[in-house]
């Protein structure tokens, strides 16, 4: 499988994991990102591919083909980067020490099921959406 565009793995049956999907797509206006959920075929094979342990990582991933792949909060902030509104901030924070950022990072992915809750089966994109997803 073959892309130009970034690529966001995320955990499809969460539903803050979710709600982050939709703000992305609203914001994407370059259209620089395509999405699947870490369960499905293609987050298997792309996190095998790149040896990630999807048991460390479970939240959010980036991937840039050919260039590198990001996890947790700086993945976070590289896609804020790449979206209107939100390039100077997330600018601003990747200063921050990743160390420090990752505790903030955890702590929210450890709660986020408690805290916005969590599906039973990943979402399904809309039929205008399907482009989007791998």
């Amino acid at each position: 499988m073959e892309t130009t565009k970034k690529i966001i793995l995320f955990d499809g049956v969460c539903n803050l994991c979710n709600g982050a999907v939709q703000f992305i797509i609203k914001r994407d206006s370059k259209h620089v990102f395509q999405f699947s959920a870490l369960q499905s075929e293609v987050g298997k094979k792309m996190t095998a591919a790149r040896n990630i342990d999807t048991d460390l990582i479970d939240s959010i991933i980036l991937i840039e083909p050919n260039v590198a792949y990001f996890t947790k909060s700086t993945a976070a902030l590289e896609i804020g980067k790449s979206l209107k509104g939100l390039r100077t901030i997330s600018s601003i924070l990747l200063w921050i020490p990743e160390s420090f950022r990752n505790i903030v990072y955890d702590f929210i992915a450890r709660n986020r099921y408690n805290w916005y809750g969590k599906k039973d089966v990943c979402m399904v994109p809309k039929t205008e959406l399907k482009d989007k997803f791998l």
